[in-house]
């Protein structure tokens, strides 16, 4: 079973808490992780984007000029795909792109994910995040004086409302609650900040 460090806003060692071993030490599933962050962006795309096709532009019913001796290119409409200002051939229409997975995968990914990430040396776990006031500086040294390392993905449990308020103005950090946490956002942080209660949520996600 994985044993971490629990560090203190003085940067010191205050106890060892034990990880999940079947969260922290699981088998590393590449395909799994790689198909939920596919799922993950794909359902972020909005799907809004539309173009016309040659019946949906306004005008073009009468026939630009008569069949035959013109010299020209025989022509219907002047709302053709071949003329300016025509309809579009096979242009996007609005779809959805959302990917259905299971929840078994997602499970697997975010094992996966999180063992990495502690394998790396990324993850780190907080005695707590507690701010007396709402200020961006403190949330700041707060962060800096627990890892200085950024990108940086606060994991938290029991939410600290003057901690959340200050940290939300850091562009280069982002929060999460224990429901929310997601490989994505997992692999993009430099470091993972996890509070010893989001710990505790963590685990309760993969019980049954």
């Amino acid at each position: 079973m994985p044993k971490v460090d629990v560090i203190n806003s003085a940067d010191s060692a205050v106890k060892s808490v034990d990880l999940p071993e079947n969260i922290f030490s699981a088998e590393i599933k590449k395909a799994a992780v790689h198909q939920v962050v596919n799922a993950q962006l794909a359902g972020r795309r909005a799907g809004t984007h539309s173009t016309k096709t040659r019946r949906e532009i306004r005008g073009g019913g009468a026939k630009p000029w008569k069949q035959k001796g013109t010299g020209r290119a025989r022509a219907g409409t002047n709302r053709s795909p071949l003329w300016r200002g025509g309809g579009i051939t096979f242009g996007p229409k609005p779809r959805d792109y959302s990917q259905s997975v299971t929840k078994k995968m997602r499970k697997t990914a975010l094992t996966s994910a999180l063992t990495a990430i502690l394998q790396a040396g990324r993850l780190v776990v907080a005695d707590s995040l507690k701010l007396d006031e709402v200020k961006t500086k403190q949330a700041v040294e707060l962060l800096a004086a627990i890892d200085k390392r950024t990108p940086a993905l606060v994991v938290y449990g029991e939410p600290n409302e003057n901690f959340i308020r200050a940290a939300r103005n850091i562009p280069y950090v982002k929060l999460l609650p224990t429901a929310g946490l997601n490989v994505y956002d997992l692999l993009r942080a430099e470091v993972v900040i996890i509070t010893v209660d989001a710990l505790a949520g963590i685990e309760k996600r993969f019980e049954g």
